[in-house]
């Protein structure tokens, strides 16, 4: 079946997402290692996709843990540098999609003011038709809530819904609400499906 609608995650899908890697590169992969079993930071970071605010949930965290209260902090003050790059071929896929008149949504788990800053960096999380953001939604993937709530907006068939994720655990998850899926583990793979699924032609998914 033809999708309705697309709807893209947004880390690791159109823009990596790779706090370890920044971490290893700022103070070694061994203080790195040490840091993370110390403190639940993706934990921490949960907290902000749920809608906490960002520089208080972070900040706090840091004084609760005082050996690392300067790597903690770096979530904060340096998160671009564990945003990036974005993911040149999947945004052409995006706007391929747009340029058709195929509707295009986000489903993501971000936080509210981290949203707002990567704006500033990638105008084009901006060219959604719907941006279901995490954050302002209080609820994050893979709970069925968030699923139900975008099917609710949009007013699209669960099965009419294509989404592209980059974990297995969110996938799961809408595929258990009906919805079509591909697991995104790189663009050309996802390139592929939106030609598959007679979105895009080869050339305009180039």
């Amino acid at each position: 079946m033809r999708p309705e609608a697309v709807i893209f995650d947004i880390g690791n899908v159109l823009i990596e997402w790779q706090p370890e890697r920044f971490y290893d590169r700022e103070i070694g992969a061994d203080r790195r290692k040490a840091m993370f079993e110390a403190v639940d930071l993706h934990g921490m970071n949960d907290k902000v996709d749920q809608g906490h605010h960002f520089t208080d949930t972070v900040y706090a965290t840091a004084e609760d843990y005082p050996d690392w209260r300067a790597e903690i902090r770096m979530w904060h003050d340096r998160w671009i540098e564990m945003a990036q790059p974005e993911i040149s071929r999947s945004v052409r896929l995006l706007r391929a999609l747009r340029s058709k008149g195929v509707p295009v949504f986000s489903l993501t788990n971000f936080g509210i003011e981290s949203f707002d800053y990567a704006l500033t960096h990638y105008p084009f999380l901006d060219e959604f038709d719907r941006k279901y953001i995490s954050g302002h939604m209080k609820v994050t993937k893979p709970d069925a809530a968030i699923y139900r709530m975008v099917e609710d907006d949009c007013g699209i068939a669960p099965g009419n819904l294509l989404f592209a994720d980059d974990r297995p655990d969110n996938i799961a998850a809408a595929d258990a609400r009906g919805w079509q899926t591909h697991l995104f583990t790189g663009p050309d793979g996802w390139a592929a499906c939106l030609v598959d699924r007679g979105l895009l032609t080869e050339e305009e998914a180039a």
